[in-house]
């Protein structure tokens, strides 16, 4: 009987890092274990390391992972993406022939009852302003039609290589400072809101503010985490392929 549903975000498939390339397949083993239970998958940001979607190509090394879910989809899960700061530029091909909801900014919605919100989390620490112009910049629609003028052969080695930096750079500058600024901006969303939650930090967290509960649900690549919502109550976990998974506390 499905009545989960799960959160995951930052697998940032699409891109080689030493010593964790077996990540996309410990993915799919995850997918795998879900598919009985799960009424429905949030996938909060950067499955992908770099997404721009060509009109008539799509990268040869995304295409097992896109078939993936359109089998999680055609077993009864449903499957939402939230676009994140390195696969921004979604387009029609994963709603109209996968079947993934795409969302591309904040999402508001009742799961089990509960009113949760959902966000990537890029742009959110005030101090970030270069960001936040560079976000409007490359999520402008005319810009990404300008960029999808170079050929595939160009355009996504290109892309790679700034998703690429921009993903190194993070951990330099994710301080817990900019972590406790994560965590007062949920306690706004919560004042209307019972469950917040974010990825983008890296930083698998789960804290409770009274019957209230902020959840960052880290990252697929050198921990493998994830949020798994049963009865209205929502739980932090990390998966592992020989073994049961291990609740992360509060």
């Amino acid at each position: 009987m499905r009545s989960a549903t799960y959160f995951v975000s930052d697998a940032h498939l699409g891109i080689s890092i030493r010593g964790h390339d077996d990540r996309q397949q410990r993915l799919f083993s995850f997918f795998d274990s879900i598919t009985e239970s799960a009424e429905s998958l949030y996938i909060v940001g950067d499955l992908f390391d770099f997404w721009i979607e060509y009109r008539c190509a799509i990268r040869p090394d995304y295409y097992s992972v896109v078939a993936r879910l359109g089998r999680l989809v055609e077993s009864g899960v449903e499957i939402h993406y939230l676009a994140g700061n390195h696969d921004f530029a979604l387009g029609p091909f994963l709603r109209e022939r996968v079947g993934v909801h795409v969302h591309q900014e904040h999402l508001e919605t009742i799961i089990q009852g509960k009113k949760v919100h959902l966000y990537h989390g890029d742009g959110l620490v005030k101090k970030d302003v270069g960001y936040r112009i560079l976000k409007r910049i490359l999520r402008n629609p005319v810009n990404q039609r300008l960029y999808k003028l170079l050929h595939p052969d160009i355009g996504v080695p290109l892309g790679t290589f700034f998703s690429g930096n921009s993903r190194k750079m993070l951990a330099n500058w994710l301080t817990e400072e900019k972590l406790e600024e994560y965590r007062q901006h949920a306690r706004r969303l919560l004042e209307t809101s019972d469950i917040v939650i974010f990825g983008h930090t890296h930083k698998p967290e789960i804290r409770k503010y009274g019957d209230k509960t902020y959840v960052n649900t880290g990252e697929w690549i050198r921990k493998y985490t994830f949020a798994k919502m049963e009865k209205g109550e929502i739980r932090l976990w990390e998966w592992f392929e020989d073994k049961p998974a291990e609740e992360i506390a509060t």
